[in-house]
C-alpha cells in the first residue's frame, strides 16, 4: 500500500496528465470560443456563463473577480447551487421549462454568447439552456466531458446532450463520473477534475478574448483586486458601466 506522501505525488501527476490533455487537444476549440465572445463584446453584447451544482464554480470563477472581464455575466441562481441543501441542485437540474425563463430574466439576446458548463451535459436545464439560447440567436459554447456525455443518454425530451447543440464544444477531459482517482482500500473513487480543468479553460478563454480586444484597439474592462489600494474607485466605474439596471 502506498504512503500518504506517495498518494499526494501521484495525484498531483494525475492532475497534470488531465491538464496536458487540455493543452494537447483543446487549443483550437478555446480559440473558436474566444472569437465568438470577442464578436459579442465588440458588438455591444455580453458573455453569459452558466453551470449548476459544482459546475457553477467555473461560472463564478470568471465573474466579477480580479482579472475578470466586465463583459461577463454569471447566471447563478441559488437554487441550482449547493449551499442551500444537499441534492437540491441535482433535482432542480432535471426540471423542464426553467431555462427559458432564466434566459429571459437575465436578458440574454441575439448576438450574445452563452457558455454552459456541465460535466455530463445530459440534464434538462443545461440542455434547454443551449436550445433556447440558440432560438434567441445567441452563440452557445458547451464545456463538458466528452467521455461522460458520449456514454450516457440525454434526460431532455430532445434526446440531445449539450455538445450536440453548441456552436463550439470544449472537452474538459474529465472522466466519466468525474471522480476517478482510486486509492487502494477506499471503495469510492476520489479526485474529481472537471472544475480543475474547467476553471483553467475558462480563464484561458478570457485571455483569448482580452488579446483580441487589445489587437482591435478596443476598451478592455478588467477588474482589479479589491485588496489593492485605489482599486475600489476603479472597479466601481466598471460596476456602474457594465452592471447597471440596463444592459
Amino acid at each position: 500500500m502506498t504512503t500518504s506522501k506517495q498518494e499526494i505525488t501521484q495525484f498531483l501527476k494525475y492532475l497534470g496528465e488531465k491538464w496536458n490533455k487540455v493543452i494537447e487537444n483543446e487549443g483550437e476549440s478555446i480559440n473558436q470560443a474566444s472569437e465568438l465572445i470577442f464578436q459579442s463584446c465588440k458588438n455591444d453584447g455580453r458573455f453569459y456563463v452558466f453551470g449548476s451544482g459544482h459546475s457553477h464554480m467555473v461560472a463564478e470563477e470568471i465573474y466579477i473577480r480580479a482579472g475578470g472581464l466586465a463583459y461577463v455575466k454569471g447566471i447563478l441562481p441559488p437554487e441550482l447551487m449547493l449551499h442551500q441543501m444537499p441534492n437540491k441542485s441535482t433535482y432542480m437540474e432535471r426540471l423542464d421549462g426553467y431555462a427559458k425563463n432564466m434566459l429571459s430574466l437575465y436578458k440574454v439576446e441575439a448576438g450574445d454568447t452563452l457558455m454552459v458548463v456541465s460535466n455530463s451535459g445530459r440534464n434538462n436545464i443545461p440542455v434547454e439552456m443551449c436550445l433556447e439560447a440558440k432560438k434567441i440567436g445567441a452563440n452557445v459554447i458547451a464545456l463538458t466531458s466528452m467521455e461522460h456525455s458520449q456514454s450516457v443518454s440525454s434526460r431532455h425530451k430532445s434526446g440531445k446532450n449539450i455538445y450536440e447543440i453548441a456552436d463550439v464544444t470544449i472537452d474538459s477531459h474529465a472522466p466519466k463520473g468525474d471522480a476517478a482517482y482510486h486509492i487502494e482500500g477506499v471503495e469510492a473513487d476520489l479526485g474529481p477534475t472537471s472544475d480543475f480543468t474547467g476553471i483553467g479553460i475558462a480563464q484561458t478563454i478570457i485571455i483569448g478574448v482580452v488579446s483580441r480586444l487589445r489587437d482591435a484597439g478596443l476598451d478592455i474592462p478588467v477588474f482589479k483586486s479589491s485588496n489593492l489600494d485605489g482599486a475600489d474607485a476603479y472597479n466601481d466605474r466598471l460596476f456602474n458601466q457594465y452592471y447597471g439596471y440596463s444592459k
